[in-house]
């Protein structure tokens, strides 16, 4: 019994891993593309970043709205020795004191972005109980007051925190898209990648069938001194060599097809066969037409823009805190006191306040000055670096656009020397067969045979690579004549 359960479960094991093995998924390159940008960790990795800045925006979008705060404090109890001044012995004695006390508030805020101020509504209630020699219970409330606070001089953080944080939002979007672009990169590669391994892999299998098949005839032509010894083992040296490439290239199939599948975050078992694209349709992008998409939509002329922004913020940041500062804070309410809470309401008394403090700088042996022009050089500096960056990019679009405008024209000959390469390498066969035809003529039409494919399956490479490189630097859709940063917020609304 105990064997019978052992068989069966060998039995289950080796079914479930055929059943493993034998898993195989069939993929075109616009297949590859979207499981790469929807599973691959590039894409979760994406994902994540890009929700990083939407919370970032929305924290910036919920400070510009009221914001109402409860503060408690249930009970704080004292008890210690403090001086007194005792009137009737006319000097300080020490005393003890004994108090029990408890507070709450309600406040309203709204920043006024204008003038880097803030409104503000609070009520507040205060209960104080004393022990010992002298009790009292007293109780004051602020039943209602409103109020203004801001600097008059100061830096304004808010109406720069509006230049920045839209832009910033803005550029995290279009660097989602952009990196999505990235991931399809990556996915082109990889799959031509494995296109290229098993492309080299089908050749040797047919290489090594060929060339054992080359050596056999070889060899009973030479037992009828039909061609010379030489001739016999250089046949027997190019099948030795094909056995050897076939090994080779079943091991870097195997690399590359393991490399796909765990970008594409499949099972490792996977097996994958590739559908290779046809010659795509005639496209050809202007060049102008290409730069001003990019200048237009490309993130890293936002991320230029931004980083001009920050720089000139600290400039007036370092500018206004090397002068005199002024504040203000006035505010207009009620407030009571009384033994009783009822009574902490009742005909409650005016509650005014206005405060004004201005803080002057005398001597600071050049702090402020010092800052103030480091803040200036950096932003030189960054004004500098935005135009460098620009003028890399500009030179990116214009070579990338044009090698794309070329390899169009490179596959249709590449497709054509494949054509041609095939041909003459059946027809040097067969003549060789027939003996009409040397060794030396036969390997060399192989080789030609074997540059021909790889020549093609790399001239796809390029075109798709650039295609999508095209895609990533102008975040538009040149097929379709869409943007794609458009598309992005269209999908998910945030544009009517």
């Amino acid at each position: 019994m105990k064997w019978r359960f052992y068989t069966i479960g060998l039995c289950l094991c080796l079914l479930a891993s055929e059943g493993k093995a034998q898993h195989t998924v069939r993929l075109t390159l616009k297949r590859t593309i979207e499981l790469a940008c929807d599973s691959s960790l590039s894409a979760f990795r994406n994902q994540n970043m890009y929700l990083s800045g939407y919370w970032a925006y929305r924290t910036y979008k919920a400070n510009r709205l009221p914001s109402l705060t409860l503060d408690l404090m249930p009970a704080q109890y004292y008890r210690y020795i403090t001086r007194r001044y005792d009137s009737n012995s006319n000097m300080d004695v020490f005393r003890e004191q004994q108090m029990l006390s408890s507070s709450s508030g309600l406040s309203i805020k709204q920043n006024f972005d204008l003038t880097g101020g803030t409104f503000y509504i609070d009520s507040e209630l205060e209960y104080m109980r004393s022990f010992g020699d002298s009790r009292s219970t007293q109780i004051a409330s602020v039943p209602f007051r409103i109020g203004y606070s801001q600097s008059l001089l100061g830096y304004n953080p808010f109406r720069w925190e509006r230049k920045i944080e839209p832009l910033k939002f803005e550029r995290v979007k279009r660097e989602f898209v952009y990196n999505t672009e990235v991931v399809a990169e990556e996915a082109v590669g990889y799959f031509f990648g494995l296109a290229m391994a098993q492309a080299d892999y089908e050749l040797a299998e047919k290489n090594e069938a060929s060339t054992d098949t080359l050596y056999s005839i070889g060899l009973q032509r030479y037992k009828i001194a039909a061609i010379s010894r030489a001739d016999l083992l250089t046949l027997q040296l190019d099948r030795v060599n094909a056995q050897n490439a076939l090994e080779n290239a079943q091991i870097a199939l195997k690399r590359a097809m393991f490399a796909l599948v765990s970008f594409l975050g499949m099972d490792r078992d996977t097996q994958v066969v590739l559908d290779m694209p046809i010659r795509p349709q005639p496209l050809e992008i202007p060049m102008e037409e290409a730069l001003a998409r990019a200048k237009e939509n490309n993130p890293e002329y936002l991320q230029q823009r931004q980083n001009i922004l920050e720089t000139e913020r600290n400039v007036d940041k370092a500018r206004i805190e090397s002068r005199l500062n002024a504040s203000v804070n006035a505010s207009v309410g009620f407030n009571q006191v009384a033994d009783r809470f009822r009574n902490a309401y009742t005909e409650p008394l005016q509650q005014d306040l206005i405060n004004v403090s201005v803080s002057i700088p005398l001597v600071d042996w050049g702090v402020r000055k010092g800052r103030c022009n480091m803040a200036k050089n950096d932003l030189n500096v960054m004004t500098i670096a935005s135009q460098q960056e620009e003028l890399r990019l500009e030179e990116e679009v214009t070579m990338t656009v044009s090698d794309f405008n070329i390899q169009q024209r490179l596959i249709m000959s590449a497709e054509e020397a494949l054509d041609l390469a095939v041909m003459a390498y059946e027809q040097t066969r067969q003549r060789f067969i027939i003996g009409k035809a040397d060794v030396n003529s036969l390997t060399l039409s192989l080789n030609r045979q074997q540059a021909a494919q790889k020549n093609y399956i790399s001239a796809l490479q390029d075109y798709w690579l650039n295609y999508y490189r095209i895609r990533r630097l102008t975040l538009y859709d040149f097929e379709h004549g869409v943007s794609l940063s458009e598309s992005f917020d269209l999908k998910h609304g945030m544009r009517p």
